[in-house]
């Protein structure tokens, strides 16, 4: 686990590890000049040569941007000797770090000394929805759910809702409260992921709030076109902002939309990055009482962006093969979910919606109506339609109809238990 203290510090702390490894204390009492010369020495002991000789070496260097901060000279470093002494023996090197920016632009840009030598990356994904049951057990689904809106699958957020508190009870103390880590996680990233963390902050708050077109965007924060135009194309590479289009649009679509990918960072800049003032001055319940009249408006957007998450990993209609998976929108009209298969010529037309006794009938004839407009292989195509809600008025049957309530996805995810 790499730390910021500096070279000096870690290449210490690497080498006890390293001695208790290959059994040998005094390894790690020697004192290496450099990260060479550590390996160099490390490759030429007797015990570690006949560990290699019978088995893989994996050296794993977590958070390896943090050695960056205090040498900047780490990846050109970490090239040499992989050249030089790792390459040709039985070792895996893995390196891993939490900052995304500078694992993008340090370790797996083109211009990076690394750049070419690793075998393979990965980048980590948030949890499925279906794991929250295992975090708070005593959770109803759709508490899970208003759970998985405010932090979405990042396992450390997770765990900072107390399962013994209720959900609303856990908000206060645990997300608005001054003190609490998730009252100030959204704003200690940005400080470590950005130099401009001001013009950042705006631009969250203003597609948290609702602004997602450029010009809204432009308007809301007051910043030219062609800055914020930079800062959602670095945004974008990051994955922390998506762009959207609809699905059926060609490529060049212009009039995009924005919306932030991370449910934390919406909620946060919804809800806390606004009100900082009363919070800073103790007065969370009366910021809570305020969520709690909106909250309902922001599931409806969050259930929408939960449902197509789980049709897109294949989650729910795991029986439909789909290429294409997004919004459409057109004028006045909208649907949120249109899932296109292109081979087949099938479509599947959703809406979610975060409410109590839904009527399916109206719904789906909303749909129908809406789809006769999606410019999508028009009378050739086989329609499919879906409708996800908290609970139904009356489950009607039609052969292509599907319809979802919170009972239906805690079935079909295997969320076995949930009240």
């Amino acid at each position: 686990m790499a730390s910021t203290e500096g070279d000096r510090e870690n290449i210490r702390d690497f080498s006890l590890r390293v001695g208790r490894f290959i059994d040998d204390e005094g390894f790690g009492r020697l004192e290496f000049a450099d990260w060479h010369s550590l390996f160099e020495t490390l490759f030429k002991h007797t015990a570690f040569n006949e560990i290699l000789k019978r088995r893989k070496v994996i050296f794993v260097v977590d958070e390896f941007p943090f050695l960056l901060y205090s040498n900047k000279a780490i990846p050109s470093i970490f090239q040499k000797i992989w050249e030089l002494i790792m390459k040709k023996n039985n070792i895996m090197l893995l390196l891993s770090g939490s900052a995304v920016s500078v694992m993008e632009s340090e370790v797996l840009d083109y211009r990076s000394p690394l750049y070419g030598r690793r075998t393979g990356q990965w980048q980590l994904q948030p949890l499925d929805f279906s794991y929250m049951k295992k975090f708070l057990p005593n959770y109803k689904i759709r508490e899970l759910a208003q759970v998985w809106f405010v932090v979405g699958g990042i396992p450390e957020y997770i765990l900072k809702f107390n399962p013994a508190l209720p959900f609303w009870k856990n908000i206060q103390e645990n997300v608005i409260k001054k003190g609490a880590y998730l009252y100030r996680e959204a704003e200690v990233l940005l400080n470590e992921e950005f130099r401009e963390p001001k013009n950042y902050k705006l631009i969250f708050k203003a597609i948290a709030l609702g602004h997602s077109t450029l010009g809204e965007i432009c308007n809301y924060t007051g910043l030219d076109k062609s800055m914020v135009s930079k800062y959602l194309d670095v945004l974008e590479k990051l994955h922390i902002v998506r762009e959207r289009i609809p699905v059926t649009a060609p490529a060049k679509f212009k009039k995009r939309l924005y919306s932030l990918v991370d449910p934390y960072f919406n909620f946060w800049f919804r809800y806390v990055y606004p009100n900082r003032i009363e919070l800073e001055a103790n007065r969370h319940e009366e910021v809570l009482e305020l969520i709690r009249r909106d909250f309902h408006v922001y599931c409806g957007h969050m259930f929408e962006t939960l449902i197509e998450e789980l049709v897109r990993n294949k989650r729910v209609l795991k029986e439909f093969s789909f290429s294409k998976i997004g919004g459409w929108w057109h004028r006045d009209k909208e649907i949120d979910l249109v899932a296109l298969n292109g081979e087949k010529k099938e479509a599947l037309f959703g809406e979610c919606k975060w409410q109590e006794r839904v009527d399916a009938e109206r719904v789906l004839a909303e749909l129908r109506d809406k789809a006769r407009s999606v410019d999508w292989h028009r009378d050739k195509r086989e329609e499919r339609y879906a409708v996800f809600a908290k609970s139904f008025k009356e489950k009607i049957e039609q052969p292509d109809l599907l319809l979802f309530d919170m009972s239906d996805l805690e079935r079909v995810l295997g969320m076995t238990g949930s009240k």
